[in-house]
């Protein structure tokens, strides 16, 4: 007879809270007027979101255990997993303040809805009506899609779920979980709309490329190890005498479409037109939390079922980061576009991170974990403050528009050059602190000569950032410069929260460091 799986609903409960949230959202979406969907989507998220904290904060709190597996052995809740859904959580309300945002783009950075223009006119001519600016006042339309917030729980509880699976089929399903709402996201800019669209276009290829490599890595394995769970592969890579040729084929393979999500360069060339052409808040959203997903997930994967070969792989990963860490640095430099700038900029600190994900050791696993966390925060707040350099066309994103804004605007310019410095690791910084732990997790393993390119890379990198910096503080503003929008409610507490963090992980980052070491991966 068959019988259901056991499951652990105070484990899983988070991830239940933002599926579940997600799908009301989808009715909300089908059922709800027009007017009232914009408030009803924001409070659903937001509560949906500090209740999935809550019960997170709950589980880990109350005696948790080193780490259990539930559903069938599908999901792993374990130390990382909570430190993960923890970062997932906080960042994807960072980003979905952004989102909900409708005061700096006025109704919001996302498409407007159809019905809120009418073609009036006579004789064949139309002409296209003011748009509703209104927070959905009865009887008027709202000016926002508000699908966009069914899509991000949906996307976050993907992410969950991407790190917590303990098999390569659950980690597969989820990673097209995450993938296909975002797909959509990025082509949902209300401004440029076709360079939104193209960057969709673009994504979606290139995502389907991803999934098809991790897919066939996927059968691989499973025709290697005759499982697709990670600890049966562990078991199989160590004791199995069938030929490896399916094993290294299936782990390449399935590595490419990890680093494809992770924006590891050299398989990153998504990156750029996406992070560009999406609107800012989805971008924002997308750099900081799916970082933390792609990963949480290769983490996983390398310690538990491919721990006891890491000589077989560290040496191609050795090639992989430096690889990373040079396009991201050096590519940088030569960037126009602030966000282009920030999207190659994500592609050296994935090379950075790389350093921790090889060390397979408690301190690499925890130092990758930190980095993770101090990278999405300000991510986001980078993100939120160029969201506000605005002209007539929308967002002013050429550097050269950026010319002395600490005239225009001394606060905004000071909170960029404190963000801008953290992810050049200045000291008193989260990033800082960050690429310290992963630089010395990465030396206490045998990787000396990668820390020192490492260092190198970090030095070069840190050139375009200054180069922002010198441009708002030693140049002067052009008479028909942009202006900086006064930010709304939710952007300030988005770029608020992301500061806050950037400094108290950098000047007392022992709580979130001794949080990230709590335990290692179950198996």
């Amino acid at each position: 007879m068959l019988s259901a799986p056991p499951i652990d609903y105070a484990a899983v409960a988070p991830l239940l809270i933002v599926l579940g949230a997600a799908c009301i959202a989808v009715l909300v979406e089908a059922f709800l007027p027009r007017h009232q969907r914009w408030p009803a989507q924001v409070a659903l998220s937001i509560v949906a979101l500090g209740g999935a904290g809550l019960a997170l904060g709950l589980y880990a709190g109350s005696s948790a255990p080193e780490g259990v597996t539930t559903i069938a052995d599908a999901l792993a809740v374990d130390r990382p997993t909570l430190f993960l859904w923890g970062a997932l959580l906080a960042l994807g309300l960072a980003g979905l303040l952004l989102i909900a945002d409708r005061s700096v783009e006025p109704g919001g950075a996302i498409l407007a809805s159809s019905a809120t223009r009418a073609a009036v006119g006579g004789g064949g001519g139309s002409t296209e009506l003011p748009e509703d600016r209104s927070y959905g006042a009865p009887g008027l339309a709202p000016t926002m899609q508000t699908e966009v917030f069914p899509f991000t729980l949906f996307a976050l509880g993907g992410m969950m779920t991407f790190v917590a699976a303990n098999d390569l089929l659950t980690m597969f399903v989820a990673l097209e979980v995450l993938s296909l709402p975002l797909y959509l996201m990025c082509g949902l800019a209300r401004r440029r709309r076709l360079l939104s669209q193209e960057a969709a276009v673009k994504y979606f290829l290139l995502g389907a490329f991803a999934s098809a490599f991790f897919l066939y890595g996927l059968a691989l394995i499973y025709g290697y190890a005759g499982s697709v769970r990670f600890t049966e592969i562990a078991n199989a890579a160590v004791g199995s005498p069938a030929s490896d040729a399916l094993l290294l084929g299936g782990l390449a393979l399935l590595v490419v479409g990890l680093m494809f999500k992770g924006s590891v360069g050299p398989f990153h060339t998504w990156t750029p037109d996406v992070y560009q052409g999406a609107p800012t808040p989805v971008t924002a959203f997308m750099a900081a939390c799916t970082k933390v997903a792609a990963f949480g997930a290769i983490l996983r994967v390398l310690q538990v079922a491919f721990g006891d070969m890491r000589w077989e792989w560290r040496g191609v990963l050795w090639a992989v980061a430096i690889a990373s860490m040079a396009i991201g640095a050096v590519l940088g430099l030569t960037q126009t576009d602030i966000k282009r700038m920030i999207a190659y900029s994500s592609v050296a600190h994935a090379g950075f991170l790389l350093l921790g994900t090889m060390a397979i050791t408690e301190a690499g696993v925890s130092s990758t974990l930190f980095y993770l966390l101090a990278y999405g925060f300000t991510t986001i707040a980078v993100f939120g403050v160029i969201s506000l350099v605005r002209n007539a066309d929308g967002e002013a994103t050429h550097l050269s528009q950026w010319a002395g804004l600490a005239k225009r605007s001394p606060i905004v310019a000071g909170v960029m050059t404190f963000l801008l410095l953290a992810l050049a690791g200045i000291p008193l910084t989260s990033g800082f602190t960050a690429k310290f732990a992963v630089f010395a997790a990465a030396l206490g393993d045998g990787m000396a000569p990668l820390v020192v390119i490492a260092l190198v890379a970090s030095a070069v990198a840190a050139f375009f950032y200054i180069r922002v910096i010198v441009l708002m503080y030693f140049s002067e503003p052009a008479a028909d410069g942009p202006t900086v929008t006064v930010p709304g409610a939710f952007t300030t507490a988005a770029i608020t929260l992301g500061v806050i963090v950037t400094l108290l992980l950098g000047i007392a980052p022992t709580l979130a460091l001794n949080w990230a070491a709590g335990g290692g991966f179950v198996g």
